[in-house]
C-alpha cells in the first residue's frame, strides 16, 4: 500500500520531467498525508495531449458517495479488482493520472517499535505513481464548495526488494508509458499491463526518524538516514 509519501522535487523540475503547462510555485512536501491537497496532473480534453498540474485531496470520494467520509479510506486502489470496484471502476476507464513523488514510506515492526522507511528511486529522481481521479459533487445545500477533485493511488503486489517491508507497493510508472497512461483511449489491456512492480533495481530502501509516524511533521530531516541502504544485490 501507499499510506505517506514526499514530494520536493522544484516546479521546474518536475515541469521538464511531466510536461505540465503551470509554472507553480511548490513547497517541498516531506510527509504528505491522506485528505491532504497535493499536486496531481491530468491531461486536459482539449487542446488533445496537454498535461496540467492541480492539487487534488488525496482519498478518492466516489462521484456516487453520499458524502466525502468515505475518501480518507479510499487512498489505495488495488490493480487485481480495480475493473470490478465500483468506486473505481469508471475512474480508470475514464480519470486516470500521474501523481509525481521523490519517494514513499513504508513501516515494519521491529521489537516493539514501527520502523519507518523511506523508498525511492536509487538515482533519486522523481518519479509517478499510476492514479486514478473522480469528481465529487455535494448533494446536500449549502453546496460549499461546488465540487472537490480528489484522487486514489493504484497498488499491486511488491517486487522482491520490497517484500520485507510489506506484500505491496504503489505502481511506480515509468516516464515512456505516462502518456499511455494518461490517454483517454487506451484500451484496458493495455492499461493493465501497466500495473506491475517496479524493477527491484530501480529503488533503494533506508530507515529514519520515527518522527515519520505522525502526520504533523513536515521537514527534511523526516528523510535523512538512520541506518543503511537496502538496495537489490
Amino acid at each position: 500500500m501507499c499510506g505517506r509519501y514526499l514530494l520536493k522535487a522544484p516546479a521546474d523540475a518536475l515541469r521538464r520531467a511531466f510536461g505540465f503547462i503551470e509554472q507553480p510555485n511548490l513547497m517541498p512536501r516531506y510527509n504528505i498525508a491522506p485528505t491532504q491537497d497535493v499536486p496531481v496532473i491530468r491531461e486536459r480534453r482539449e487542446p488533445k495531449g496537454e498535461r496540467t498540474l492541480q492539487l487534488l485531496r488525496w482519498g478518492l470520494i466516489p462521484s456516487w458517495a453520499e458524502d466525502m467520509k468515505g475518501g480518507a479510506k479510499l487512498i489505495n486502489a488495488r490493480a487485481e479488482s480495480i475493473t470490478e470496484r465500483s468506486s473505481f471502476r469508471e475512474a480508470f476507464q475514464k480519470r486516470r493520472c500521474l501523481v509525481p513523488a521523490d519517494g514513499f514510506y513504508e513501516w515494519r515492526t521491529e521489537g516493539k517499535l514501527k520502523q519507518p522507511y523511506l523508498i525511492q528511486r536509487r538515482d533519486r529522481a522523481a518519479f509517478a505513481f499510476a492514479g486514478l481521479w473522480e469528481r465529487w459533487v455535494p448533494r446536500m445545500e449549502p453546496r460549499e464548495p461546488a465540487y472537490i477533485d480528489s484522487f486514489t493511488i493504484v497498488t499491486t503486489q511488491a517486487n522482491a526488494l520490497l517484500t520485507p517491508l510489506h506484500p505491496r507497493m504503489p505502481v511506480i510508472l515509468a516516464p515512456e508509458d505516462y502518456a499511455r497512461w494518461l490517454y483517454r483511449d487506451s484500451s484496458e489491456a493495455e492499461l493493465k499491463a501497466l500495473l506491475k512492480p517496479a524493477p527491484q533495481e530501480l529503488l533503494a530502501y533506508f530507515p529514519v526518524s520515527p518522527r515519520v509516524n505522525a502526520a504533523a511533521p513536515d521537514d527534511a530531516g523526516l528523510i535523512e538516514p538512520v541506518g543503511a541502504e537496502v538496495v537489490a544485490a
